[in-house]
């Protein structure tokens, strides 16, 4: 039996100007890596690494949860700060 598992993107902060030029908002969520079109392709680019990491298994030692990650995308004016979260949703049989 093995556990599946969903890797969640959600947009927690916007700072600086507070407006994301792309439109996205506090609160946006989205599946990794179903949703990945949906996300600004700069900002993906930069948690991509991450994502995928949380998606594997990874954790991270600067994180006190070792299910989550937090990262700024590159837009000096406006940083969306990106949580990245990996949730157990059930167990499955092989």
């Amino acid at each position: 039996m093995s556990e599946e598992k969903s890797t969640i993107i959600e947009v927690v902060n916007i700072l600086e100007a507070g407006r994301c030029p792309y439109g996205h908002e506090i609160g946006d969520k989205f599946e990794y890596p179903e949703d990945r079109g949906k996300i600004c392709t700069a900002a993906f680019n930069s948690i991509y690494p991450y994502a995928l990491g949380i998606n594997i298994g990874a954790s991270f030692p600067w994180e006190e949860d070792p299910d989550s990650v937090t990262i700024c995308c590159p837009d000096y004016k406006n940083p969306v700060v990106f949580k990245i979260t990996r949730n157990s949703l059930k167990s499955i049989s092989n």
